[in-house]
């Protein structure tokens, strides 16, 4: 029997996708949960998974083709279920969630390891169970795999342009222009700065960032500081977490930040689910896969749905005053701009500080310019304390 393959709902505010690029061919065979098709979201190339096994019979929805969710894209003749087998899956094969303990569950989670990573984890413990050797073990041998990897050389300078051309806009690019448009017509905009003086923050990152990578194995960075600094924000406002809905303001029981990533064609924006619940460690642990997978294009539709503040760091690029524009249908945008070096006075005396700019677009239909600033120096105070956000 041929089972429709319809396009899912890729987010809360989305209402169509773009086909990109078919992952398989008519008469392929397609496992359950294996790629199938690339799809063109919100600022985003997400790999949408064959909902079941089975073989390609038809692919209705053409490369490039624009469809509303719930459109069917293709047909997939399925095969019947085999039956379960209580033996140890094989290697490759995703473990059942019931196979973790709760500790193996929570390393899993901390250390950040994806459902990919995770079937590629050989279990040893009784009946193929995953042990907390197995995935310290794996976590140990992707540290150094990644120490390994040998470091790409700088991109050599764009070539000037000797004529006038026109560059057709990539489906990603199509999107971002889209959704942009969108956000500005329907938020009214507002905005906020404040400057932080990060002085000994950068003398702790400075002082603790080695030691840091060699205890936990990933790399300590600024954005991970600012994120959970901005957790901690959102949590003592979390209005600022909150979306509108015409009839309502709707709170959101969870922080699921989103992180903007610069790619090759544009941004996506990534999300760690629940970041109120992870620690320093955690957080840099997610955003440093999160970015490898973005980079990469691997990221999946789960990576990019539900998410209800954004953090954008224009500041890696050397911005010094940004204010971003909201990404739809979230209240506010915080960006964080550069670490530069300036005089400034303190106890009337002039001095060489460290400081930065902290700025907040928000839709002014949710809440007002009080709470904008009050947020900001909530997050100004996190950063220049210190200690709130390396816990």
């Amino acid at each position: 029997m041929a089972t429709d393959v319809r396009l899912p709902q890729l987010g809360e505010s989305t209402y169509e996708a773009t086909i990109g690029r078919w992952l398989k061919s008519p008469g392929d065979r397609v496992e359950r949960f294996e790629p199938l098709v690339e799809l063109i979201t919100d600022k985003v190339n997400v790999e949408m998974p064959s909902p079941v096994a089975g073989r390609l019979v038809e692919i209705v929805a053409q490369e490039g083709q624009t469809l509303p969710v719930g459109s069917v894209i293709a047909r997939v003749e399925e095969e019947a279920p085999a039956q379960a087998q209580p033996e140890a899956p094989a290697r490759g094969e995703a473990p059942a969630a019931g196979r973790l303990s709760p500790l193996v569950s929570r390393l899993v989670q901390e250390h950040g390891i994806t459902p990919d990573e995770l079937a590629q984890i050989r279990g040893t413990g009784t009946g193929g169970r995953i042990t907390k050797q197995d995935v310290l073990s794996y976590v140990e041998r992707r540290k150094q795999q990644a120490a390994a990897q040998p470091v790409p050389p700088p991109a050599a300078p764009a070539a000037p342009v000797a004529e006038e051309r026109r560059v057709p806009l990539s489906p990603v690019r199509r999107t971002i222009a889209e959704r942009l448009s969108r956000a500005k017509r329907e938020v009214p905009h507002a905005y906020g700065v404040v400057e932080a003086d990060v002085t000994d923050l950068v003398r702790w990152f400075d002082a603790h960032r080695e030691a840091f990578q060699q205890q936990h194995g990933v790399r300590l960075t600024y954005t991970a500081l600012f994120a959970r600094a901005a957790v901690e924000a959102l949590r003592a406002f979390p209005v600022v977490n909150a979306q509108w809905a015409d009839d309502a303001i709707v709170f959101k029981p969870h922080v699921n930040l989103g992180i903007a990533v610069s790619v090759e064609d544009g941004l996506v924006v990534p999300v760690v689910h629940r970041a109120e619940e992870k620690s320093l460690v955690g957080l840099a642990r997610e955003l440093e896969d999160l970015t490898r997978r973005a980079r990469e294009g691997k990221l999946t539709l789960e990576d990019v749905q539900g998410g209800t503040f954004t953090l954008t760091n224009p500041g890696v690029f050397g911005s010094v005053w940004s204010l971003p524009i909201v990404n739809y249908p979230q209240a506010a945008i915080l960006a964080t701009d550069a670490i530069v070096k300036r005089p400034v006075v303190r106890d009337d005396a002039i001095a060489i500080r460290s400081v930065m700019h902290l700025g907040l677009s928000f839709d002014h239909r949710v809440f007002d310019g009080a709470v904008a600033v009050q947020f900001l120096n909530h997050v100004k105070a996190s950063l220049e304390a210190v200690d709130p956000v390396t816990r």
